[in-house]
């Protein structure tokens, strides 16, 4: 994206595990088999609303796992190998590298991959007030992780996630960002409370599409006879932002 000649915009960093890891807090909440499904949706609706967000130039995923950077490359995120192969912070730093090789000026940003409930225009609002600082972060819902970590050009991320990131993200310098009216960029999904907390927002149409299969439905990606859409649970509600 190019405003009055400027190559502006932030390239977004986000992390996605191999599926058959993902999101192990969920099992007891989605079942084993049905787990690494609803972690691949949750990174769709995730890249899918920041690529959709007017202030996002780039989504850069960094990912081991083929099918789902099949999936997210044809969303029109870049695929980064995690050849670090050292933990979360690890592939952050990797993947904030790899923007700038290509783009040595990017406004960078660490967004988490399970945000399914996230709207591109709650994203434009913490992004703007993220530029006014030179690395600033946003509170999780519970206000002890980090789902969202910036660097203005020529700032170094220094990503801090997993566990008490809250904490460790003010100790480093970075600015907590407080903006009102942006509960889908806080919503992070680690538990079957926080998937609940997710629908009653309003999730995108990949983890709305899984909905069905938590109320007890039909198996993950099973079509209705005819092919009709199958209906939500009534505590669904897909996000139409």
């Amino acid at each position: 994206m190019r405003r009055d000649g400027a190559d502006v915009g932030w390239s977004l960093v986000v992390p996605l595990k191999p599926l058959v890891r993902a999101k192990s807090r969920l099992s007891g909440a989605a079942g084993e088999e049905f787990r690494p499904h609803l972690a691949l949706a949750f990174a769709l609706d995730t890249v899918t609303a920041a690529l959709a967000c007017k202030d996002v130039r780039d989504v850069a995923v960094v990912t081991d796992d083929g099918m789902a950077g099949e999936r997210l490359a044809a969303l029109g995120a870049r695929i980064v190998p995690d050849t670090p192969a050292g933990g979360l912070n690890a592939a952050l730093a990797h993947g904030a590298g790899a923007v700038r090789a290509r783009r040595p000026g990017a406004a960078v940003a660490a967004l988490n991959a399970d945000l399914p409930a996230l709207r591109p225009a709650e994203l434009e609002l913490v992004l703007h007030s993220a530029s006014l600082f030179p690395r600033a972060f946003l509170a999780d819902a519970s206000d002890f992780g980090t789902t969202l970590l910036t660097a203005t050009s020529g700032v170094e991320l220094e990503p801090a996630f997993g566990g008490p990131s809250r904490a460790r993200h003010l100790a480093s310098g970075a600015r907590e960002l407080t903006t009102p009216g942006v509960p889908s960029v806080r919503r992070d999904v680690d538990t079957g409370e926080d998937l609940l907390a997710a629908l009653a927002l309003g999730v995108g149409p990949h983890t709305a599409r899984q909905a069905p299969r938590l109320a007890g439905g039909a198996p993950a990606g099973a079509e209705p006879p005819g092919g009709a859409a199958r209906p939500l649970p009534p505590q669904v509600r897909a996000s139409g932002a």
